[in-house]
């Protein structure tokens, strides 16, 4: 059994910083591929960043230049530091990985609140 665990979240004023963490564990046996999606109340969900077994991470436009990737192989752990933070970045964030080789990110956490005030 596989579980995807986020921490990190909490509410921080405009222009503030938070990291969030994603710890896979269980029995994965393979390198992974994770990323962070978000869902504001009323929006769909979508796609943050991603950190990948093989190539360089990848943001979406609206983070590029505040949020940053990082990942801890050992630990299948990764890291999202979050600066320079707006009130649109307010939702709920989560964590999705899947080994390399497969086409789906299978392997989902329950997320963690992120709340940025003006």
């Amino acid at each position: 059994q596989v579980q995807v665990v986020e921490s990190g979240g909490g509410s921080v004023q405009a222009g503030g910083s938070l990291k969030l963490s994603c710890v896979v564990s269980g029995n994965t046996h393979c390198t992974l591929d994770m990323r962070w999606y978000r869902q504001a109340p009323g929006k769909e969900r979508e796609f943050v960043s991603g950190s990948y077994a093989l190539g360089s991470p990848s943001y979406a436009d609206f983070v590029k230049g505040r949020f940053y990737i990082s990942r801890d192989n050992a630990k299948n752990t990764n890291y999202l530091q979050m600066n320079g933070l707006k009130p649109e970045d307010t939702a709920m964030y989560y964590c999705a990985a899947k080994c390399s080789w497969a086409s789906s990110y299978d392997y989902r956490g329950q997320g963690t609140q992120v709340t940025v005030s003006s």
